[in-house]
């Protein structure tokens, strides 16, 4: 049977990814922070995993280029999900998709009396649902980085952003004023390769559904 192929993005996400893939007994041959590979070998000759960008980590999953990934939620929402099994969230690399504004803007007067307001943001599906179902009116504006700076340019009244600490917004003088949903990393499936490498991807599975039982058990009991 042919062996499956991961797709993973660098940062937070594959360093939370670590120690699910260790219990799975999955080790990477390579540096991921020196090395300049994109297809990285692993201890098992079955396995390997591609680099890629975390927003395009759904594409090749959908499309077979690899077997499964772990993306986030904000990702997938945006992508929309075709031909992707989702079989569980591995509630890592959590943060909040907020409706952000500067310190000084009166968001709650605005929302009250019906403002159009200018809205940027990369997710503009998730914003564009957001406020479709608050019934409001806005103008999206799409950006790809650096979605502090709009509100205090003057280019948007609001962004939609993630948030962590919040530390960032902190700086640039702006508050987050609304939550729209809390996001954290899935594990997705290609349909087609959970039906012919059932064998190696379901154990793998069942593995990394146990680790997140026992730790959300784990935190409740603290």
């Amino acid at each position: 049977m042919a062996g499956i192929t991961i797709a993973l993005s660098k940062g937070r996400i594959f360093e939370e990814t670590a120690p699910l893939l260790r219990a799975a007994g999955i080790f990477l041959l390579d540096d991921l922070e020196t090395s300049r590979k994109l297809i990285l070998a692993t201890n098992r000759t079955d396995v390997k995993f591609i680099i890629v960008r975390a927003s395009d980590v759904p594409t090749y999953v959908q499309h077979g280029a690899a077997d499964i990934g772990i993306s986030g939620k904000d990702v997938l929402l945006e992508h929309g999900g075709a031909g992707l099994y989702q079989p569980l969230d591995l509630n890592i690399a959590c943060c909040r998709m907020m409706v952000a504004v500067r310190d000084n803007f009166d968001y709650e007067s605005a929302v009250r009396y019906g403002a159009r307001l200018r809205i940027a943001s990369k997710y503009v599906r998730i914003a564009h649902e957001h406020f479709a179902g608050k019934s409001m009116h806005v103008d999206l504006i799409k950006l790809y980085g650096s979605m502090e700076l709009a509100p205090l340019v003057g280019l948007a009244d609001a962004i939609v952003d993630l948030v962590s600490s919040g530390d960032t917004l902190k700086a640039n003088h702006l508050v987050a004023v609304e939550e729209i949903m809390p996001i954290s990393a899935h594990l997705i499936i290609n349909q087609a390769a959970l039906k012919l490498k059932r064998k190696i991807i379901q154990p793998m599975l069942e593995i990394f559904s146990a680790i997140v039982k026992e730790n959300s058990t784990a935190h409740k009991n603290l």
